[in-house]
């Protein structure tokens, strides 16, 4: 069976099914189909299907040239029904691994994908699950489904895993120049999934197990969401004694060895950071143990939202204003700057916090013309001098650099800077740092 698979794989005869087409599937989708495999694309959003069988992309990472090319050529295809993975040779699962309303993971999507897919499983195919989650969910959800279908994993069929790394809005990283890690069920399953891989990225990283893997993907999430909050602690530490945070960091950062810098902000967005970790930290509570920096970590991150508008109060309150009934612009949604990605946004919290306590709200962002919030749709502010001048307060929360930063300075009567957008410009209103 494996000497057939990586036949097809070298000969570019190989079928791959990507189930979920987000921004970890699509950019996948896509590498592969530029490898010269075929591809198959599931995703339970028929608009989605719809988009990319027209030739156009939702993901700012892919260019929709790039989509209509492969669709004309017939190397990508995209369907809301599992059926056509029966002919596929691999199938990866990039489903979303949310955390529920009690911070629990929930697995629901990788189940559904899981059942879906397996009962259509056949000897010689590849299964990957690319979707973040604690360690074993692989050999827990993936492996006792494939058993039950009477097939050897490493035989018959292949297992593994291998997480995605996707940076949204990166122009240096993409997936081509960023290493691929794989761990298999077993050694054959490992050589096959990196067999695959090795079509679309420039290295292959292959490790012992797909625990090894999906441990490796959580702790570069967990390492990052750490020291966002030591940070962030750090803020909070000079804003008591009376220190620019920035400046501290800057200073900090000409050290040429031993130092690597990270940046306080309002909190923490995006799939990864502020959910990965807790799937580590829940499932090491199931085996009575504790991950103490990723909890502390978790406690910090979260309350900084609530910080960033109890600072936008402290400095009305000291300007002879409140929050109750004020004004106030939020500068930027989406989670990083220069993407719409909105997944987990601090910005989402600044808003509702800010409701919560009775001022009128609104946002600007050039890359999120709309959102929900909670049971409203709010629509981007433009940025003009009569807005920033009739705000209360100005909060940048996303510094995107397509905002007009010297516009803000110029006419914003108090700005809090989260991002240190605003360094380097003289300000003709009150600037508050985080």
């Amino acid at each position: 069976m494996l000497t057939d698979f990586l036949t097809k794989i070298n000969e570019r005869t190989a079928v791959v099914g990507v189930v979920g087409l987000g921004y970890a599937g699509l950019p996948l989708a896509v590498g592969f189909a530029e490898a010269g495999l075929r591809v198959l694309g599931v995703d339970v959003d028929a608009a989605r299907v719809a988009q990319l069988m027209a030739g156009a992309s939702y993901v700012e990472d892919v260019p929709a040239e790039t989509i209509a090319r492969l669709v004309g050529a017939g190397r990508l295809s995209a369907t809301t029904t599992a059926a056509p993975l029966a002919e596929a040779d691999a199938i990866i699962l990039c489903v979303p691994t949310p955390l529920r309303k009690t911070r629990e993971p929930d697995l629901s999507y990788v189940v559904a994908a899981a059942e879906q897919t397996i009962a259509l499983a056949r000897p010689g195919q590849l299964f990957v699950l690319e979707s973040t989650t604690y360690p074993g969910t692989t050999d827990e959800i993936l492996a006792p489904r494939l058993v039950e279908r009477g097939l050897t994993i490493g035989d018959d069929v292949f297992l593994a895993f291998s997480p995605e790394r996707v940076d949204p809005g990166n122009r240096r990283f993409g997936l081509r120049n960023t290493p691929k890690v794989v761990g298999g069920a077993t050694p054959a399953c490992t050589e096959a999934a990196a067999a695959l891989y090795a079509t679309a990225v420039d290295q292959v990283v292959p490790v012992s197990s797909p625990r090894a893997a999906e441990m490796a993907k959580l702790l570069e999430n967990t390492f990052r969401a750490v020291n966002i909050a030591l940070v962030n602690e750090v803020a909070l530490m000079c804003a008591a004694l009376k220190l620019d945070v920035w400046e501290v960091i800057g200073a900090a950062a000409t050290k040429p060895y031993g130092f690597m810098t990270f940046t306080p902000g309002p909190g923490i967005g995006g799939h990864c950071l502020p959910v990965d970790p807790l799937y580590l930290s829940w499932k090491l509570k199931a085996l009575n143990a504790n991950a103490r920096f990723i909890d502390l970590a978790d406690e910090i991150n979260s309350r900084m939202p609530e910080h960033v508008v109890e600072l936008t109060a402290r400095a009305l309150d000291e300007a002879g204003g409140r929050l109750r009934d004020a004004d106030v612009l939020v500068l930027g949604a989406a989670y990083k700057p220069d993407v719409s990605d909105m997944r987990e946004s601090p910005a989402l919290d600044v808003l509702i916090e800010l409701g919560r306590r009775g001022a009128r709200a609104g946002y600007h962002d050039p890359h999120v013309p709309t959102l929900r919030l909670e049971d409203d749709v709010l629509r981007s502010e433009a940025l003009t001098v009569e807005r920033l001048a009739a705000a209360a307060a100005v909060i940048i929360v996303t510094a995107h650099k397509a905002i007009d930063y010297d516009l803000v300075a110029a006419h914003a009567r108090l700005v809090i800077d989260t991002r240190n957008a605003l360094a380097g410009r003289a300000a003709v209103g009150r600037v508050v740092k985080l």
